[in-house]
């Protein structure tokens, strides 16, 4: 088959979560199984782009509001990610260094989907599959099927994957003369509430629709921020696929990130030399445990827990660990996060930044990392960790219950608590502290993370059993 991704992010060309992780790799995993994959995604100003050398493979325009919107796409010249990477530029809208987070964000992924879309109107051929990625390109399997320019593009089959369904793209109903003309006795599959919701419209319209975990789309039939009853009406065609990693990406054997390399079976002696080296760059003593918290600063992770726990567990556990955070965002949770650090000097440190390279060296150093998120739809961070023996500590949401067992149950591996509350954080160091101490049920738990499969190759052939089914 061949199969074109449409995405917002696509590592390393532009990264904000792990939306960009899975388009990174899905496609790579797919052509290893004899598939032709690309990715389309706008042109960012990225480090990626200036470093690495593009060909134009197709010039256009389309009508926009009543103005004509010329579009550029760009491809990779040497297939250095393992699939086709294209890219969309149109000036003025998508030249910026920014993902996401600026007042005309609908218009410019809008028009993002409209060059796709008028690009693929000029293809001599067609794919097989257009599997599109949350609302920044949800609007794509509606046009197919409905805006008359594309009348030939209406048999191509669509999946619609959703990484978080708490952005909707929502937009006014003034907007949608942005569209070429469709036929509007098929509004309602636009609209929702009232308001044109582009990821209301891809669940609607896409012939199937997949989550990136089980777990994540149950929860969604009944948390999904105004739209469990439209899942709930669309639960046949839906499916929860679990993410995987990229094991070529995150290996310990061979991350040249990592001061020393390793694997399961001298897990203990890795881990030592990777956490000495990671608590000296950080004035941490070695023998306490080491936590570690890696995400964005934002009550989806939890993340305004973090300063109250963190307090009240030295209060209540004293210097008996150390802990280590990697991330940003709000700038109020950052500034009060900073302000730990001369609190506990020498025991904690915050290091408010995206940093890819230290991200490695925490996993491969760490202890424990913690997730108490809120909403974690599929969650990449503990399948990184297990990789590189870090004990997950996690809440059981979404792809975080599906893919960690607690250790008090049969053949567990990871710190499971309910809520995501200061208590229960609390409670779960408490007990990781105690598996701190017991050095062989620890030694064992390291060793049966690092066995388990959670390589893209189960899911890839997943994603193309999806596929062949429609």
């Amino acid at each position: 088959m061949e199969i074109l991704h449409v995405s917002a992010e696509c590592y390393p060309m532009a990264k904000v979560g792990g939306l960009a992780d899975v388009v990174g790799a899905l496609p790579k995993y797919q052509q290893e199984l004899g598939h032709v994959a690309k990715v389309v995604m706008p042109m960012h100003r990225t480090r990626f782009l200036y470093n690495n050398t593009w060909e134009v493979v197709h010039k256009a325009g389309f009508m926009m509001n009543d103005a004509y919107v010329e579009f550029t796409i760009i491809k990779e010249k040497t297939n250095k990610l393992g699939f086709d990477l294209y890219c969309v530029d149109i000036n003025g809208l998508l030249d910026r260094e920014k993902v996401y987070g600026y007042d005309d964000d609908a218009e410019r992924f809008t028009a993002f989907q409209l060059a796709v879309t008028e690009w693929l109107n000029a293809w001599q051929h067609q794919p097989d599959v257009i599997n599109v990625h949350d609302h920044h390109a949800g609007l794509i399997p509606f046009m197919l099927r409905h805006c008359f320019v594309y009348r030939k593009l209406a048999n191509i089959k669509t999946v619609l994957t959703i990484h978080n369904a708490q952005y909707q793209g929502w937009m006014g109903w003034d907007k949608i003369t942005s569209l070429p003309s469709w036929d509007t006795w098929r509004w309602g599959l636009l609209d929702w509430e009232n308001t044109v919701n582009p990821l209301a419209s891809a669940i609607r319209c896409a012939d199937r629709v997949n989550t990136v975990s089980p777990g994540y789309l149950q929860e969604l039939m009944n948390n999904a921020n105004g739209l469990e009853q439209l899942f709930n009406y669309e639960k046949g065609k839906c499916s929860g696929i679990i993410n995987g990693i990229d094991y070529e990406v995150w290996n310990p054997e061979k991350d040249t990130y990592i001061l020393d390399n390793f694997s399961a079976n001298d897990v203990a002696h890795g881990k030592a030399l990777n956490k000495k080296k990671l608590c000296d760059d950080f004035g941490f003593d070695q023998r306490y445990p080491l936590f570690i918290f890696i995400g964005r600063l934002v009550g989806e992770k939890a993340a305004d827990l973090l300063p109250a726990a963190i307090r009240q567990a030295f209060e209540y556990f004293g210097r008996e660990f150390s802990f280590l955070i990697l991330g940003s965002g709000s700038n109020a949770l950052e500034h009060e996060l900073a302000s730990i650090s001369e609190e506990r000097f020498g025991y904690y440190h915050s290091q408010i930044e995206y940093n890819e390279k230290l991200s490695h060296q925490m996993y491969a150093g760490a202890d424990f990392l913690l997730m108490p998120s809120r909403v974690e739809p599929c969650g990449l961070n503990q399948l990184y960790a297990m990789r590189y023996g870090t004990v997950p500590v996690v809440r059981r949401t979404g792809g975080l219950r599906d893919t960690v067992i607690d250790y008090g149950e049969d053949n567990g591996y990871g710190v499971c608590f309910n809520h995501a509350s200061v208590e229960d954080i609390l409670n779960a160091m408490s007990r990781s502290l105690d598996l701190y101490k017991d050095k062989e049920t620890l030694q064992h738990i390291r060793t049966r993370m690092m066995e388990i499969n959670n390589s893209w190759k189960t899911s890839a052939a997943a994603y193309i059993r999806l596929y062949q089914s429609i």
